[in-house]
């Protein structure tokens, strides 16, 4: 044997060991060895064959752009006290309109020239008195409404995807659809409501001060002090689970909002056994909360989720070191869910689920099972074919499919790509399109053998010859997949996944691998003619 052909030998050996242990775990299952499992992952298998979910979420952009402007209002209102502006109030007005409450007009120039300088994508619109104020109306304009609008949609989509990531979900698909909307598929996932409950909640996290000295039973008939808003305080009873709200009156400015959380973790209290969620701020929010507690000694302040009151404890001293916890009588996977929700972020705007289905295991395993019989199907009546037109060269091509079959799957496991029903069609063509170099190499090497070359030359001119026209065919197919895979969603990327993979296999396997099997019975001298 030369030295180029067992070069080649121990490549393709070295290949197949590589995929066989590749697809250990994936054949083995269980019974694999740790160590085997830790260096590689079985195959993936997608929604249409493991079961799962498939959601579609609609964002309510309307909400980000009232969120937005109520964000400006409370600026707005620290801007005009900062520039010792008079005013009465700064009221939202419907979903995109601010109004500003002055007593003349000087006071309205001066809100006019700050709101012009620190927020000029608001528009002015018509002056309106009321009795003996004016009212400064402006409006959000159509260009920052799209904005906002398209920044809710990307990041509620980013915010999912961390929640997915935290949730523990393998290869699930998160994409962008049209009009707001939001695809989620998640194969595997064994408790649907749980996933529907972590995805759904908004995870907004406020800090208010409680109103002390206001009457929550007179709040509920609606006399609330200016400032105010009745809010409802979450209790569990231990003995019965029973969740019990009690009326709470709060300030409705936030003094600190969730975004300046750092991280979030589940511990146990040592006093109740409970779990409980401890927070930390980034350096940011430290500051913020430790001026806030500093100022606030004695006074109550309500840790507001959602707009659900989850404590609201009393501040007995300043709190330095930027720390806190959420308790509420939770089980520990509530209290699981509620970290993985805050680690990920609130959402920029609720979500609410469009379409919700569920695909059973059974069903899974039905479409690998079809799958499955339809490619053995149609390798064996190839292979059977092949052994007939091509004889013992045909045993060769056969040998060369099943490698072809054995480093796609071990590719898939490799490169940790999932496997969908498309994905086997794709699987099935790249079979086709294996037998199709096949026939190729094997027509030139008869033509030549038609001349009366010998099996040697018959065979180097054979492969040369079908060699760019393999290349060309198999390259401009490898395109378009490689398009369909950019471009595409959904089924249409599973099969592009396959077939991208098949092809690079079958050129591999009809190109290098048969050769070197025609070589090394030719060069043992064993071969005086070709059986084809």
């Amino acid at each position: 044997m030369s030295g180029n052909l067992k070069i080649r030998a121990f490549i393709v050996l070295g290949c197949l060991v590589l995929a066989l242990a590749s697809l250990g775990p994936t054949l083995l299952g269980n019974s694999t060895p740790d160590w085997w499992k830790k260096a590689f992952d079985p195959i993936h298998l997608g929604l249409d064959l493991q079961g799962g979910m498939h959601l579609v979420l609609g964002v309510d952009v309307e909400k980000a752009v009232e969120s937005r402007l109520d964000t400006i209002a409370d600026q707005t209102e620290d801007l005009l006290r900062e520039k010792d502006v008079i005013f009465k109030r700064v009221d939202r007005q419907a979903s995109d309109r601010l109004v500003v409450t002055v007593y003349d007009d000087e006071a309205g120039r001066q809100v006019d020239a700050l709101l012009q300088e620190m927020f000029p994508n608001l528009e002015p619109l018509t002056l309106v008195t009321e009795g003996a104020y004016i009212l400064k109306n402006f409006r959000i304009s159509d260009l920052e409404i799209a904005e906002i609008e398209e920044y809710a949609v990307r990041q509620a989509l980013e915010t999912l995807r961390n929640r997915v990531d935290q949730f523990g979900v393998s290869e699930p698909t998160l994409q962008r659809q049209a009009d707001n909307r939001i695809l989620i598929q998640l194969p595997g996932v064994k408790d649907p409501q749980r996933a529907i409950d972590l995805l759904g909640k908004t995870a907004r996290l406020e800090f208010k001060m409680v109103v002390d000295n206001a009457d929550p039973q007179e709040a509920i008939k609606g006399n609330l002090p200016p400032g105010a808003q009745l809010l409802y305080e979450r209790n569990v009873n231990p003995q019965t689970g029973a969740v019990l709200e009690t009326p709470v009156v709060v300030e409705s400015k936030t003094v600190i909002t969730g975004d300046l959380l750092s991280d979030a973790q589940v511990r146990i209290s040592n006093q109740f056994n409970e779990p409980y969620v401890a927070i930390d701020f980034n350096a940011v929010g430290a500051k913020r909360f430790d001026q806030v507690t500093a100022a606030n000694v004695n006074r109550r302040m309500a840790i507001v989720l959602d707009d659900t009151v989850y404590s609201a404890p009393v501040i007995r001293e300043r709190i330095s070191g930027g720390s806190a916890q959420i308790s509420g009588s939770f089980s520990e996977q509530e209290a699981t869910d509620l970290a993985i929700v805050l680690r990920a972020g609130s959402l920029p705007a609720p979500v609410k689920i469009l379409e919700n289905r569920t695909v059973g295991p059974s069903l899974g395993q039905d479409s690998i099972n079809k799958g499955v019989f339809s490619v053995l199907i149609g390798g064996l009546l190839v292979v059977a074919a092949i052994l007939v037109y091509y004889r013992l060269s045909g045993l060769v091509a056969n040998i060369v499919l099943v490698l072809n079959l054995v480093f796609i799957m071990a590719m898939l496991s490799i490169f940790k790509a999932t496997l969908t029903l498309p994905g086997i069609a794709g699987i099935v063509l790249t079979v086709g399109m294996a037998v199709d170099a096949n026939v190729l190499i094997f027509e030139r090497i008869r033509e030549e053998l038609r001349i009366g070359r010998t099996a040697k030359a018959a065979l180097d001119a054979g492969y040369s010859k079908a060699f760019l026209t393999i290349i060309d065919a198999n390259v401009t197919t490898l395109i378009a997949a490689l398009v369909l895979f950019q471009f595409g969603t959904g089924p249409v990327k599973g099969f592009a996944v396959t077939l991208s993979i098949g092809i690079i296999a079958s050129l591999f396997t009809a190109i290098f691998v048969s050769r070197l099997i025609f070589d090394f019975f030719l060069g043992r001298g064993q071969v005086e003619r070709l059986s084809i």
